[in-house]
């Protein structure tokens, strides 16, 4: 359970950070660089070490979700549910098309090497994880439409950040898959994961 609760949290932490990215053109750098991170980090001794080892990287998602899977409606937001949705809907395409994840795999040990003469949080590498999204993510399916401010929108670095962004959303959503998650679980197990969520904050 709390395997599923990280990966879960780190979905809805993808979808805030689009959500304020495209709404603001400001973002949180270091959970940013957390989640670029998490797609490059493809042989992790731990779920948790996906993020960083550090539940802490992941507060903005445990929030996100607490607000989102708890009993408090006002809090909810169906702009956020929608992209996690939309993402874990690309995933389960993804997941049964073989050659389409050989290819994922590959275009992203390329960025890795990258990795040796530029940070991950550099406008190079989060292109190129960009261009791995828009080349073999978004034509799975029905393209996740992203709301913001039109001038924000408009600017090629906040383009591929959210690109890169929601390749990694994909990455959580494989992942919270691996360690057993379903969509019916949110649904029957909803308060256990909330609760689960709640106690790994209240641990920092």
């Amino acid at each position: 359970m709390q395997q599923q609760t990280l990966t879960l949290a780190a979905i809805c932490q993808v979808a805030f950070l689009v959500q304020k990215l495209s709404r603001t053109g400001q973002i949180d750098q270091e959970a940013l660089t957390v989640m670029l991170n998490s797609i490059v980090i493809t042989s992790p001794d731990s779920t948790l070490g996906v993020y960083g080892d550090d539940v802490a990287n992941l507060k903005i998602g445990l929030t996100t979700l607490i607000s989102h899977l708890g009993d408090k409606t006002a809090q909810k937001d169906p702009e956020l549910t929608r992209y996690v949705v939309s993402l874990m809907a690309l995933e389960r395409i993804l997941r049964k098309r073989g050659n389409k994840m050989s290819e994922l795999g590959e275009r992203i040990e390329q960025s890795k090497r990258q990795l040796g003469h530029y940070e991950i949080n550099s406008e190079t590498l989060i292109s190129s994880l960009a261009s791995i999204y828009s080349d073999i993510i978004s034509p799975l399916g029905t393209p996740i439409q992203v709301a913001g401010e039109p001038e924000i929108l408009k600017q090629s670095i906040n383009q591929h950040k959210i690109r890169a962004l929601l390749l990694a959303g994909v990455r959580s959503c494989v992942l919270w898959r691996q360690v057993g998650g379903k969509r019916r679980n949110i649904i029957f197990a909803r308060r256990k994961i909330v609760d689960c969520a709640k106690q790994l904050l209240n641990n920092l």
